[in-house]
């Protein structure tokens, strides 16, 4: 069912339980990138990774409060303007929907119970809900979360279920040669680490599921590196 409300059309699933696993399609590198092209200085780099980064980790009980102070996306950083492409065939389910990600997103519905959003678009995406799109196909704009084009230009990436109550990491679900990206991106490890388990969470493959509003899974007793001026 699809509602209208003051920032656009969004899914009433967004407020839905969350779906099972029986339901929801295993990880099989079965989507691509959001852009064209190889990365580089003058394209695209990966900027941040999902999960327990440092940055999530300094936020982790405003920005990220409601996402278990996990990072719950990919960075994509990427000058304004840059084309963005689905990462798989589907359904446009929402434009502008009520996700945040300023200042425009996009959601796409997949096979298998799986949604892509799409944040900080430049400029509210042309698609319609309900529209179909492929694989590769251009949905949209890079954007900045700052609105200048200058300070943060990046595309914030989620995989969710449809009910978009979970948040996967979308490693294993996109085809990519994930450790030269993190090697030529800004983002390097940029993990936070508990020294109490300092092996917990270090890779990028293993990273926690996150569930919307659950209780914050970093509350670190030996937090290392420390955040300037305390975690917020």
């Amino acid at each position: 069912m699809l509602c209208v409300g003051a920032g656009g059309t969004w899914a009433a699933a967004h407020y839905a339980a969350a779906l099972p696993d029986s339901v929801i399609a295993k990880p099989s590198r079965q989507f691509g990138l959001p852009f064209a092209g190889a990365p580089g200085p003058n394209t695209w780099l990966l900027g941040q990774g999902y999960g327990n980064t440092t940055g999530a980790y300094r936020q982790r009980r405003s920005t990220y409060g409601n996402l278990q102070g996990v990072h719950a996306g990919l960075d994509f950083s990427a000058p304004c303007g840059t084309p963005v492409r689905a990462i798989g065939d589907g359904v446009v389910s929402e434009v502008d929907g009520p996700h945040g990600s300023p200042p425009h997103n996009l959601v796409i519905d997949h096979s298998g119970n799986l949604s892509s959003l799409y944040g900080h678009l430049r400029v509210r995406s042309s698609l319609r809900v309900g529209q179909r799109v492929t694989r590769g196909q251009v949905i949209g704009e890079s954007g900045d979360s700052q609105f200048t084009c200058v300070s943060a230009p990046h595309l914030h990436l989620e995989l969710r279920d449809r009910s978009h109550q979970r948040f996967f990491n979308p490693l294993p679900y996109i085809a990519a040669d994930w450790d030269s990206l993190a090697l030529a991106g800004s983002f390097g490890r940029g993990y936070q680490y508990d020294l109490s388990t300092p092996r917990k969470w270090q890779t990028p493959e293993s990273q926690p599921e996150v569930r919307r509003g659950g209780r914050i899974l970093n509350e670190f007793a030996k937090p290392w590196p420390p955040a300037p001026g305390g975690a917020r």
